[in-house]
C-alpha cells in the first residue's frame, strides 16, 4: 500500500474533484501551513466550532448524544478551554477513490503547544467534510486559528479495489456537511 505523492494528489484533485476547495501548493505565508506537501495534503479548519461546557451537567454519550454538551461559536480565533476540547470541520470537502485510505495526522505547530487533532481514517468511497477534534492537553486556554492548516492527511492507494466500500454500506457518515455531531 504505497503512500502516493504530491503530483497524484494534484491531479486526483483536478481532474476528480477529490478535494474542494485544492490548493496546489503549500502556504505558509504567515499562516498556519496548509494545501499540497510531499506526501500529504494540510487541510484547513473551517470557522464553524463546538466548544465542549459542563454548564448543563451534561454527560457525553455516543449512542445518545445531548447538544447541551457543547455551544456553537462562528469565529477566526476559536479558544479551547484548558483540559477540554472542540469538535469542527475541514474546509476542504474530500471524496475519497474506491482504492484508497487516508490516515489523518495532527500538524506539528498544534501538537507543540499541547493541542491534539483526531480523526478516524477516511474509508474508500467515502466523502464530506471531515470532523476534526482538538484536544487542549493543558491546563491553559488554547487558540485555533479558522481558515488555517490544521491537519496532514496520508493517501494509502491499496494493491487492489475493496469488495465492499463505504460508499456501498451507505455509511452514516458519508456526505456529511458541517461539523457532525456522533450518530448511532
Amino acid at each position: 500500500m504505497p503512500v502516493m505523492p504530491d503530483h497524484w494528489i494534484r491531479t486526483q484533485a483536478q481532474s476528480q474533484g477529490m478535494i474542494e476547495p485544492f490548493t496546489d501548493r503549500l502556504n505558509r505565508d504567515g499562516v498556519i501551513s496548509y494545501g499540497v506537501s510531499s506526501y500529504g495534503y494540510d487541510a484547513r479548519v473551517a470557522d464553524e466550532f463546538k466548544i465542549f461546557t459542563n454548564v448543563d451537567s451534561a454527560v457525553v454519550d455516543p449512542k445518545a448524544f445531548s447538544d447541551k454538551s457543547f455551544v456553537n461559536r462562528k469565529t477566526d480565533v476559536c479558544v479551547v478551554p484548558p483540559n477540554s476540547f472542540v469538535l469542527a470541520r475541514t474546509v476542504e470537502y474530500f471524496r475519497i477513490p474506491r482504492d484508497v485510505l487516508v490516515i489523518c495526522l495532527g500538524k506539528s505547530t498544534y501538537a507543540r503547544c499541547g493541542i491534539i487533532v483526531n480523526v478516524t481514517p477516511l474509508e474508500p468511497e467515502w466523502e464530506g467534510h471531515v470532523t476534526l477534534e482538538f484536544s487542549n492537553t493543558t491546563p491553559l486556554p488554547a487558540k485555533i486559528y479558522a481558515n488555517e492548516g490544521a491537519c496532514q492527511f496520508i493517501f494509502l492507494k491499496a494493491d487492489s479495489q475493496c469488495e465492499v466500500s463505504y460508499g456501498d454500506r451507505k455509511g452514516k457518515y458519508m456526505g456529511q456537511q458541517g461539523v457532525t455531531l456522533p450518530r448511532l
